[in-house]
């Protein structure tokens, strides 16, 4: 084995090398060339072809266009040009254009500070045209004709072009290639100009905006609507489609300077990625976390698991408060006050989610309804609700053929379907059959007299329709079969001489009122068995019926589900997750009434709770103390490096202070806003809420059901449970139709 000397002369560093590893040969200071420091600019301002599209789409905005349109070859890397109809550039101002940092939008600090116009810095253009070949032809108006200058030569010339200005960028990256190594390929490339382009299309809806790739047309979205909420409604249905408007609520919310519109998705329309969330502040797309974080918070119980909420929020807000010259890209912005924006945008979303949809789907479908007069769908067959003023008031509701159950010549007759079940009935049920129930009333009725309709105009009132009224199914004399009623486990029985499906007096029922009350019996054939067919109301009774958006328990399932009938068809209700929404609300709604308008109580510990805490937390303690005060907490320096949580929220006292006193310190920190305290009292209260609901297989009377659903309309946010589960479906006519195969 040979063994090496480490320290021989032919292996050790000289001296020579040792210093020229430490001290490097030092260059002197100089400034940089003009088109050098253009393209460091470059860097920051153009990443890709996308990043050109933005910057001169924000320059087409502020000339005050009305048409945009924007051509590309190659996803942008060999052509991109920009083309409006706005004031257009001066001959004389052409050259001054593509100076570094020439703008005409701002003049001094105050206008920078104040800043209205998508552009300012005025560097965009000369930092495009130090990375490709670059050209500009405008025409002003009064101008005799339109002026081209090439930004390589520097040569002006004349041109042909009505007023406005285009912007010509040619091989992009071509003096950089490494950079243009770097750009994925044309359908990716041309995917981020279009991404781009909505963006802009989305803020400005009285503008149009049109995009040819190759020569064809790729996308074309066309100015229109007479009012601002109509141009933003068809804009938004023309670039996200219409389902996200036919999905989405409408925000219009004031606080203080800060005015909050656009539309918010439901639950329902959740996704699983964050590709429809657009904020825009002054007409300005940003992406900010306080924003992001406050739309998310505004989404917490209505959503289930990790679902992504959709919206397009426009923030209007006073100039001098927000701050855009933060960012290269003036994608972020950085506002004067976060914690007031933040809980803008946040009660925004809450409060236009928290309007129940049922009335706003009976109210579409009512308007579906009279732009479709007719009272059957002839196709199917289909009655619809319709008024009929000409027909008499005994009249039925729904006209039709009375069906005919007599005894047919062969075959088996209706009343004796219940042989078919014979093993399923219960031993009880093979008893002698009793007479057959009536009609519960105050004195001794036929069948078809005890129809009750509340009448809108007075308060209680009972209206008695002495009018036979045909009968869709058998009628009581003959031995038959019902549905179980609440604890039987057959499903069949023979019919019992009182009716077993309600714990009701043998008396006729009154309603209270009118209008529709959380406990009121919505009508009297509530109290009606379900072995005797409710009567049919007359068109006039049914006129001044109230309309229930939830409609009418029918039935229960499996002790789970409520089915209910409503104008449109089927409404299925889960009757858990609906009552624990109602009782989590009225939970909040007892707490925010007691605490009020002032700060959350709290509740101060015997023994400091202390922790080491970074420098960052320490700062945040003392500079956000009045915060944490209205939140129920106090947190106060123990020493340089450690805090001491001496108050907690009252309903949080049993929780582990420390660990909540870093949650709220680290939102506070990154978003000037904490709903840590609000987010772990809702929990508590939902798990409250969870436990007092009722529970499955529970079987509820029709009066119950109807009076939940009587609550969920009235109950915010009610269509979806504490966990974001929904609470109501609704099953169309016409899907139920298709189900069938009804028409065709």
């Amino acid at each position: 084995m040979v063994v090496v000397n480490a320290s021989s002369p032919e292996l050790s560093p000289s001296p020579t090398e040792t210093t020229d590893q430490a001290a490097p040969v030092r260059r002197p200071i100089r400034d940089l060339p003009d088109e050098l420091i253009s393209q460091i600019a470059a860097g920051e301002v153009v990443e890709r072809p996308a990043s050109v599209v933005r910057e001169l789409v924000d320059n087409a905005l502020d000339s005050g266009a009305g048409q945009i349109t924007v051509r590309l070859l190659a996803g942008g890397v060999r052509l991109i040009a920009v083309e409006d109809d706005g004031c257009g550039i001066p001959r004389d101002e052409l050259p001054v254009a593509l100076r570094r940092h020439a703008t005409s939008k701002i003049s001094d600090l105050h206008d920078l500070e104040t800043v209205a116009t998508m552009g300012f810095r005025g560097e965009a253009l000369a930092a495009i045209a130090s990375v490709s070949e670059t050209s500009i032809f405008s025409r002003p108006a009064g101008q005799d004709s339109a002026y081209l200058l090439d930004a390589r030569s520097g040569e002006l010339r004349p041109a042909a072009r009505n007023q406005g200005t285009t912007v010509e960028v040619k091989e992009l990256f071509f003096s950089t290639p490494a950079r243009r190594k770097f750009l994925k390929t044309d359908a990716t490339e041309l995917a981020h100009c279009i991404e781009s382009v909505r963006r802009h299309a989305l803020a400005r809806p009285d503008v149009g905006f049109a995009i040819w790739h190759e020569g064809k047309l790729v996308e074309q979205w066309r100015a229109a609507g007479s009012t601002p909420d109509e141009a933003l409604s068809r804009r938004l249905a023309d670039v996200l489609n219409d389902k996200f408007v036919d999905n989405s609520v409408a925000v219009d919310h004031w606080a203080g300077p800060v005015h909050v519109t656009g539309r918010a998705g439901i639950p329902d329309a959740a996704r699983s990625r964050p590709d429809q969330q657009f904020c825009y502040v002054n007409g300005r797309f940003v992406r900010d976390k306080v924003l992001t974080h406050a739309a998310r918070s505004a989404y917490e119980d209505v959503l289930h698991g990790n679902k992504q909420p959709v919206y397009a929020l426009y923030i209007e807000i006073d100039p001098a408060r927000v701050d855009v010259n933060v960012h290269p890209t003036k994608i972020e912005v950085r506002f004067r006050d976060s914690r007031e924006v933040h809980q803008a945008v946040r009660h925004a979303i809450e409060n236009a989610l928290a309007t129940p949809r049922a009335a706003a789907v009976v109210e579409a479908a009512a308007q579906e309804a009279a732009r479709q007069p007719g009272l059957i769908d002839e196709s199917t067959a289909t009655p619809v609700p319709a008024k009929a003023a000409t027909k008499p008031a005994a009249a039925p509701a729904w006209p039709q053929t009375r069906m005919s159950f007599g005894e047919p010549a062969i075959g088996n007759p209706v009343r004796d379907l219940a042989k078919l079940w014979e093993p399923m009935r219960e031993a009880t049920a093979e008893t002698t059959p009793a007479p057959a129930p009536q009609v519960a009333t105050a004195a001794p009725a036929p069948a078809s007299a005890a129809a009750e309709v509340p009448e809108s105009a007075t308060g209680a009132t009972t209206i008695t329709n002495t009018t036979a009224m045909p009968s869709p199914v058998p009628q009581p004399e003959d031995e038959g079969i019902r549905l179980r009623p609440s604890g039987q486990s057959s499903y069949f029985q023979r019919k019992a001489p009182a009716p077993r499906m309600q714990e009701a007096p043998a008396a006729t029922v009154i309603v209270a009122a009118a209008q529709p009350s959380a406990t009121a019996r919505p009508t009297a054939e509530a109290a009606v068995p379900a072995a005797v067919a409710p009567q049919q109301p007359t068109t006039a009774a049914a006129d001044s019926a109230p309309v229930w958006p939830l409609g009418r328990a029918v039935a229960q399932l499996h002790g789970v589900y409520i089915l209910a009938e409503n104008s449109q068809g089927m409404v299925i209700v889960d009757m858990h997750a609906a009552h624990e929404r109602i009782v989590y609300e009225q939970l909040k709604n007892a707490v925010n009434k007691e605490n009020g308008d002032q700060q959350i109580p709290s509740q101060p510990l015997l023994i400091p709770a202390t922790f080491a805490a970074t420098p960052e937390e320490v700062a945040t303690a003392e500079a956000h103390a009045e915060t944490l005060l209205t939140l129920g907490m106090e947190v106060s320096p123990f020493s340089p490096k450690t805090l001491a949580v001496r108050a907690v929220p009252a309903t949080l006292a049993q929780g582990d202070a420390v660990e909540l006193a870093r949650s709220v310190l680290a939102e506070l920190a990154q978003h000037d806003a904490s709903t840590v305290v609000q987010r772990a009292r809702n929990e508590i209260l939902a798990t409250m809420a969870c436990h007092g609901a009722v529970r499955a297989n529970r079987k509820l009377t029709l009066d119950e059901m109807n009076a939940l659903l009587r609550q969920m309309e009235v109950t915010e946010r009610s269509d979806q449970c504490n966990h974001g589960r929904p609470t109501w479906r609704q099953l169309s006519m016409k899907e139920l139709d298709a189900l069938f195969l009804r028409g065709r």
